[in-house]
C-alpha cells in the first residue's frame, strides 16, 4: 500500500473531469494523439478510445486510426480537452491520406539531413 500525497489526488481529480470527453495529448516523442478519455490511474496512464494520432507535415495532415489505445503516463507531457463546437485546424490546412503524410514526413526528414550536412561541411569556415 502505497501514501498518496497531495498532488496525487489533485492529478488524479483533475483527470476525473476530462473522462468521456475527446482529448488531445502531447507525448514525450512529438506525437499529438486525440480520443475519448475512458479510463487512467494514479499515474497518468492513460486509456483512450477511438484514438487517433494526428501527423501535421507542413500544411498537410492526417488522422492515422489507433482504435484503444493505453498511454503510459510517463510519456505524457500534455492533455488538453477539445472543444467540439470549434473547427479543430485553420483553414489552410489540408487533409492527406496516411500515404501522402508518410512521404512528406520522409522529404522533411532528407531535407533536415540535408541541411545538418550542409552545416557539417561549412564548419570549417569561420563566419563569426
Amino acid at each position: 500500500m502505497s501514501w498518496a500525497g497531495p498532488e496525487d489526488v489533485y492529478l488524479s481529480t483533475s483527470l476525473a473531469s476530462y473522462l468521456d470527453k475527446k482529448l488531445l495529448v502531447l507525448l514525450r516523442d512529438g506525437r499529438k494523439l486525440m480520443g475519448i478519455l475512458r479510463s487512467f490511474d494514479q499515474f497518468a496512464n492513460a486509456v483512450l478510445e477511438g484514438a487517433c494520432e494526428r501527423v501535421i507535415v507542413g500544411d498537410l495532415y492526417c488522422d492515422i486510426p489507433l482504435g484503444l489505445y493505453v498511454i503510459r503516463g510517463e510519456n505524457v507531457v500534455l492533455i488538453g480537452e477539445l472543444d467540439l463546437e470549434r473547427e479543430e485546424l485553420p483553414p489552410h490546412m489540408t487533409g492527406v491520406s496516411a500515404a501522402e503524410i508518410k512521404r512528406a514526413q520522409k522529404a522533411e526528414r532528407e531535407a533536415s539531413d540535408l541541411k545538418g550536412t550542409m552545416r557539417k561541411r561549412m564548419e570549417f569556415l569561420d563566419l563569426d
